[in-house]
């Protein structure tokens, strides 16, 4: 037989075989006991969740940090001086830090006085709030024709109430104490771990060119280079779509409270510049950010003027409906490159299949896509010689007859 048609088994095509080999025994052995990967899985990923949240924190604060080194420190960048480049990273991290813990603290002092303030008012005037409620009761029965009595005159047997809840703790303390345990162990174990991980960040962003490095060179080395420059180019790209998409969600959280403080300015409604400033600020979260600003201000309002606070709370619900269709789409998409369209799609499909966190990844991930897309297309593109391609236009409207045409037709009509 000729020499072409013979698999040589040399080293290399042996150590193939043998990997295959071992990637499908592996692969059954871990189909056959799932739930022990899944525990031993969970287990890895709880270890390693400080470290995430490490990277993940880096990231956004990258942002602010890369503003921070390049425009409020450029006439020292300027002067690259020594001592200057060995203690920059340190200056620009801890103002970073001081930039976000700074606005956290002016929200907590805008907000929390004015929340005592208004639980203060709610205790002193329940009885008349009471009393009110009685009345509208009445004057809702007697619109509808039926008796209030029985719901004007309610009482509360407190005694029965209070035997009820001492049977339960009685009956069932023991799962009581450890279900308080399990939530409480929870709550400290989230703390630990988000405290644990803003430290990974420093340490991340204080060698962010060394380790983008480190992975650059691990990739050369283990990966084809075809390969290693692909998964580096998406690796750049990623990271300039999620940066786009930050400031853009900022910039967006910024629209909302000016356009919010605009609105309760012209409405006269009250702590317009705090809540302006906790609705924007709020913004930032998806779904829920909405409802917890839109929950506190109407909160605060209630305690001035009930009616007040409805008006409000429609007008956030309208102001919500702007900000979905217009604002964001607009901003964000415009921020990251992807039309309002796609943002809209990729926000409706990243909440219906993975939630909260759906519709945080989805925007920068499918604008990942569409751009790595465009690039497929376009190379394809130019390998067939189609580079001119066009969507097909409608036919252009027929050029004007020149002058002497209609001048000789008003002169032929005349005659």
């Amino acid at each position: 037989m000729p020499h072409g048609n013979i698999m040589e088994l040399d080293r290399k095509t042996i150590k193939k075989i043998l990997l295959i080999v071992t990637f499908g025994i592996v692969l059954f052995l871990g189909l056959q006991n799932i739930s022990a990967v899944a525990g031993v899985c969970r287990a890895a990923l709880n270890l390693l969740m400080p470290l995430i949240i490490g990277f993940c924190v880096a990231f956004i604060l990258n942002v602010l940090l890369k503003v921070v080194e390049e425009r409020f420190f450029a006439p020292l960048n300027r002067k690259n001086s020594p001592l200057w480049n060995r203690i920059r990273r340190p200056i620009c991290i801890i103002l970073t830090l001081g930039i976000i813990v700074g606005i956290l603290f002016i929200l907590i002092f805008m907000i929390v006085p004015e929340l005592k303030r208004a639980f203060g008012l709610l205790i002193d005037n329940m009885p008349r709030y009471v009393e009110q409620v009685k009345v509208w009761i009445a004057q809702a029965a007697a619109f509808l024709k039926v008796d209030a009595s029985t719901l004007t005159n309610l009482e509360i047997d407190w005694e029965k109430l209070s035997a009820t809840v001492l049977d339960y703790l009685k009956r069932d303390s023991g799962k009581l104490v450890n279900t308080t345990v399990g939530i409480t162990t929870s709550i400290f174990s989230a703390i630990f771990n988000f405290i644990l991980g803003v430290v990974f960040s420093v340490y991340i962003l204080m060698q962010k060119e060394k380790l983008g490095n480190q992975g650059t060179r691990i990739l050369y080395a283990f990966l084809p280079q075809r390969w290693a420059e692909k998964i580096l180019h998406i690796c750049v790209l990623s990271n300039k779509m999620f940066s786009r998409f930050v400031t853009g969600q900022c910039m967006e959280s910024v629209i909302i409270g000016i356009l919010c403080f605009i609105g309760m300015v012209i409405f006269r409604m009250p702590y317009a510049p705090m809540i302006s400033v906790l609705v924007g600020f709020t913004a930032l979260i998806p779904i829920f950010g909405a409802f917890i600003g839109t929950a506190i201000g109407a909160f605060l309002i209630l305690m001035d003027s009930p009616m007040q606070a409805v008006w409000f709370v429609i007008f956030i619900i309208v102001l919500q409906q702007v900000e979905g269709d217009l604002i964001y789409p607009r901003v964000v998409g415009s921020s990251v490159g992807l039309p309002s369209l796609w943002v809209l799609l990729a926000v409706t499909i990243g909440g219906s299949v993975w939630g909260i966190m759906g519709m945080l990844v989805s925007v920068p991930v499918c604008s990942v896509l569409y751009c790595l897309m465009r690039e497929i297309v376009g190379t394809r593109l130019k390998e067939r010689g189609l580079t001119d391609v066009a969507t097909p236009q409608e036919e252009p409207p027929a050029p004007p007859k020149p002058k002497w045409e209609k001048k000789a037709k008003r002169i032929w009509k005349k005659k």
